[in-house]
């Protein structure tokens, strides 16, 4: 299936597939250990000075609606079995039958302020974990879709392939591994797929010149389809969250989770740790431990094709071939993903634990918390110096980067993210490497960290309410 942008995209989310990886393969995961698990969600807006109108509201709670008419086509489930073999025959099944059901599992509240006809958007959803683990990406996409379809207008769509080709073809140029991370804060669909076309062009011209940079391609599976190429992902904080309130036990959860997740796929397949879910430290605490599967035996790994996606899916052969019983998940895990913190601490901390492990194999960092191509320049530079492979999953600095058509300053996205809240009835709660990302009831929040001896920490450039700049600001490159 070709882009073609000059075709019009329907407004709204029209696929399951318009969604990132990483809610598929957790859907999966969750299917096998935890599928009819109660669980609610909260939503927050960072920038709670971007509002909504009343008619912005009627549209969007519309478009949620509309999410129940959608089902997985044979086109998009043949798709799934080609280039996501590690999803399971059982999942695939469950997914070509499956249906949203947004007016019971979604309520949509628009509250006003004071007078006005503006006011904030507030989202209950709740439901069994395997149903209700894909509202988080639609919802969010849309959202922003109404702010920039109702309220900031004054942009757009000149440019935007042109300008991602050039940041592609700068990052290539300095050899960076890269993909694009953007669906949740895109300013609608077809943005996305113009900047996705941009970075294939670049992508394209860096092969002909030789350079040794890579595009490994897009999180968002329905336009990797599109392209006909593997989506890259793997793993969210929502797994290790789900699976410590389920257990009640945090000092035992991450270890679980790592286990529940090799159980279901098997040791190096969707081979990249997410890190900070309770604190970088107390995440290589169980990272150092024996790999387990949870009481199972260890799934081998599935066949599948070699692509450009390795870098963020899967282990290098030596890690997964003769797996030994005492290898631990450091050993069997390609690498680990940055996205709260300190960059170039958490790339200290990662050199001096895989040491202490004696482990030498060269190991892969993703970094992915509000990059721009400086910082995937300064990263790089860092890693590369630790002696680890760099990747970058770039998101809203590639899918929301607009200016206004009057003046030419900045026209910021949203800072909306949607989090698991509470599941079995349990509080479930993210305790970042950076204060400033911590969700969650409060009082759980401090009880784990008391439990963890965790260590509270700021950064000083993770300034939430201004991650890509601020309105007015002048455009940068």
């Amino acid at each position: 299936m070709d882009f073609n942008s000059s075709l019009p995209h329907p407004a709204g989310v029209i696929s399951f597939l318009d969604t990132d990886l990483y809610k598929l393969t957790m859907q999966c995961a969750v299917l096998k250990y935890f599928k009819d698990v109660p669980v609610t969600y909260s939503f927050t807006n960072r920038t709670p000075e971007k509002k909504l109108s009343r008619e912005a509201f009627v549209w969007l709670e519309e478009q949620v609606m509309k999410l129940g008419n959608i089902s997985l086509s044979p086109e998009e489930l043949q798709y799934l079995k080609t280039h996501c073999p590690y999803l399971t025959e059982e999942y695939l099944d469950y997914l070509s039958e499956f249906r949203l059901r947004p007016r019971e599992q979604v309520a949509v509240f628009f509250r006003p302020v004071g007078d006005s006809d503006l006011g904030d958007i507030h989202y209950d959803i709740k439901g069994n974990w395997a149903e209700t683990i894909l509202y988080e990406i639609p919802l969010l996409a849309l959202t922003s879709e109404a702010y920039f379809k109702f309220m900031d207008t004054d942009w757009d769509y000149d440019g935007q392939e042109e300008k991602a080709f050039e940041k592609g073809m700068r990052l290539l140029e300095a050899g960076c591994v890269f993909s694009e991370f953007g669906t949740r804060r895109r300013r609608d669909y077809h943005t996305q797929a113009l900047v996705f076309r941009g970075l294939t062009k670049a992508a394209k011209e860096a092969e002909k010149k030789g350079l040794t940079g890579k595009l490994s391609g897009t999180s968002n599976v329905h336009l990797a389809m599109r392209f006909n190429i593997p989506p890259v992902g793997t793993v969210a904080h929502e797994w290790f969250m789900g699976n410590a309130a389920i257990l009640g036990d945090y000092k035992s959860a991450t270890e679980e989770a790592l286990s529940r997740w090799v159980g279901c796929y098997g040791p190096g397949v969707l081979g990249i740790a997410l890190t900070d879910t309770f604190g970088t430290p107390e995440f290589l605490r169980a990272f150092s431990k024996p790999v387990s599967a949870s009481g199972e035996p260890v799934p081998q790994p599935r066949h599948r094709n070699i692509s450009t996606a390795d870098a963020f899916i899967s282990a290098a052969k030596d890690f997964i071939k003769d797996l030994h019983p005492d290898k631990t998940y450091a050993q069997v895990f390609t690498g680990v993903r940055q996205d709260s913190g300190d960059p170039k601490e958490f790339v200290k901390l990662m050199r001096k634990f895989y040491d202490e492990q004696g482990i030498q194999d060269k190991k892969v960092i993703v970094f992915s918390d509000s990059l721009d191509i400086d910082r995937c320049l300064e990263y790089k530079e860092v890693a590369e110096a630790a002696g680890f492979q760099p990747t970058f999953g770039v998101g809203t600095y590639f899918t929301n980067d607009f200016v206004h058509k009057a003046t030419g300053n900045k026209s910021t996205p949203l800072n909306i993210v949607i989090k698991l809240s509470s599941a079995a009835g349990n509080p479930a709660v993210k305790i970042s490497d950076n204060a400033g990302k911590n969700t969650g009831d409060k009082a759980t929040v401090e009880k784990v960290k008391r439990e963890l001896g965790y260590i509270e920490k700021d950064w000083s450039e993770g300034d939430e309410s201004a991650r890509w700049g601020r309105e007015g600001d002048a455009a940068t490159a």
